[in-house]
């Protein structure tokens, strides 16, 4: 059997690699794609935990499936504003994007 500590590590590694994609990149969908890996390592941490402190009870799935679909709602929203955002400006660098300003 794994030790519980593995995929914590394996998921804060993940976390890690997800922030610096969101700090690092000046591409709004390199921005998205980092947040959506940090949300693969909650998941990873949530379903970890859930396997090693109370497998008899679904909580831990439960709150998994939520993740799942906020990340879903997530990449599905933000697509929809990168697609827009270059419709209209013909980048998608986000230090460019500069609409919501006075």
């Amino acid at each position: 059997m794994i030790p519980l500590s593995w995929y914590l590590i394996v998921a804060a590694a993940m976390f890690c690699i997800g922030i610096y994609g969101v700090l690092a990149r000046k591409n709004a969908v390199g921005i998205l794609m980092g947040i959506e890996l940090m949300l693969a390592a909650v998941i990873l941490n949530l379903v970890a935990f859930w396997r090693y402190l109370t497998p008899a009870r679904i909580s831990g799935q439960a709150f998994a499936v939520i993740v799942f679909a906020v990340a879903a709602s997530e990449a599905a929203v933000g697509l929809a504003l990168i697609i827009s955002i270059y419709r209209r400006r013909s980048t998608v660098v986000a230090d460019e994007i500069d609409i919501l300003k006075w």
